[in-house]
């Protein structure tokens, strides 16, 4: 599959087939802690980047069979609102494929767009990322490209949230000394109040991020937090613990860590591989030169080395 991943079983959203619309790594922001990797394609414009009919075809094909998942969720290693085609892969996918869940996982920016807003009218849920809102903050978490702003961003979200008629989640990464001060904090919590989400996600880094420098933040922290966002809906995402989900190709490995680095057990529920298997395919990769290894927090996830 070229433009579908998974299934793969998140944490979120339960077994998510990924639908990924946007060559690797374009997005409109460089975030200092994206686990896909440093933004190679830094860009604001909406183009159709790969044949919106070619991702419908991939997906006739593989729903075709009524496979059993929770969400086809639009995400992967860029930013899928920059495809123009999106909300004809949407509609066509509510219209012959109404038993399931169309999820859209974004970084918001381009929501201050009218046309951008209509295109994901009719997905179920939502999850635009609201990261900071003050300008110096902004600018050194996200590194967005030239002309996108905090403003553009928190109005986008703001518009969008009264318009849409679907589930809307807002996702808030924090990072110490970043955006996890209590001005920051009050700033963001108070475009949140305005969206009026069904929830607020607070995340933080458990993976490697882009930048060498950026850390987790403690569970304590977080906890703190999420008192500072009520009485909104807060949950605090942390990575789940997994189980094997039997039936699923072992290629997936590969897919999955092709646009996400992954420690072998996640990657053994995303396949449904017994973790002895995936652990011996892994260090046959590693040692053909596919992968590659690096450590976080005593954790060792894997990374696919791209030609």
């Amino acid at each position: 599959m070229k433009y579908l991943f998974g299934p793969i079983n998140s944490r979120r959203l339960g077994l998510s087939l990924g639908i990924d619309i946007t060559p690797r790594k374009t997005c409109s922001l460089d975030c200092v802690y994206c686990e896909c990797g440093k933004t190679s394609i830094l860009t604001d414009a909406v183009s159709e980047y790969v044949p919106a009919d070619a991702v419908i075809g991939e997906l006739d094909d593989l729903l075709s069979a009524s496979p059993k998942l929770h969400s086809l969720t639009f995400s992967g290693s860029g930013e899928p609102t920059l495809h123009s085609g999106i909300g004809k892969i949407i509609s066509h996918l509510k219209k012959k494929y109404p038993q399931y869940k169309v999820t859209v996982l974004t970084n918001g920016t381009l929501l201050w767009r009218e046309d951008v807003r209509d295109s994901l009218s009719e997905a179920d849920c939502v999850i635009p990322s609201l990261d900071a809102v003050s300008d110096d903050v902004f600018f050194k978490l996200l590194r967005p490209a030239a002309g996108i702003t905090p403003e553009l961003l928190c109005d986008g979200i703001i518009k969008f949230a009264r318009e849409y008629k679907g589930t809307l989640f807002i996702e808030v990464f924090i990072l110490p000394g970043l955006n996890d001060n209590e001005s920051e904090l009050g700033k963001i919590k108070d475009i949140c109040v305005k969206a009026a989400p069904a929830a607020v996600q607070l995340n933080s880094l458990d993976r490697p991020g882009t930048e060498k420098w950026v850390r987790a933040l403690s569970a304590d922290k977080l906890s703190e937090i999420k008192k500072i966002f009520a009485p909104l809906n807060v949950t605090i995402s942390s990575r789940a613990s997994l189980e094997d989900i039997g039936g699923q190709v072992f290629s997936v490995l590969k897919e999955t860590i092709a646009r996400r680095p992954c420690t072998a057990r996640e990657l053994a529920a995303y396949t449904g591989a017994g973790i002895d298997s995936v652990k011996k395919e892994l260090a046959d990769m590693v040692n053909a030169g596919t992968v590659r290894v690096e450590k976080i927090e005593s954790e060792e996830f894997f990374f696919l080395n791209h030609s």
